[in-house]
């Protein structure tokens, strides 16, 4: 009977994978190819580490896993552009209008 057995501690952030140098050069390659770009900061979550998401201005977006909020500020201020915290500004209209466009003709993406 395993009434009295000791349980593992668990961790509240998944063992999900941390940002590596592929993650960073596509940060880089997605503002070097847009207009207008903007970086928000998403904080970690029970389920993500923290994420930084590019918003270009044509509401186009990506995200991935950055080391921590600090280090999203870093990334911003290197490669010029601006940078929100998520929970502050919340998502620009123009990335939920890119998501609708892209929801209502996939081809196009």
């Amino acid at each position: 009977m395993g009434l009295f057995r000791r349980r593992k501690p668990t961790r509240a952030v998944s063992q999900d994978r941390v940002a590596d140098r592929a993650d960073l050069e596509h940060l880089e390659s997605f503002v070097r190819t847009r207009r207008g770009v903007e970086a928000y900061i998403e904080p970690r979550t029970t389920v993500t580490e923290t994420t930084v998401i590019l918003i270009a201005d044509d509401g186009e977006w990506t995200r991935r896993r950055i080391d921590s909020p600090d280090g999203a500020r870093r990334l911003a201020h290197r490669l010029g552009i601006p940078v929100y915290d998520v929970r502050l500004m919340g998502y620009p209209q123009r990335m939920r209008d890119f998501n609708e466009r892209r929801k209502r003709r996939p081809e196009l993406y």
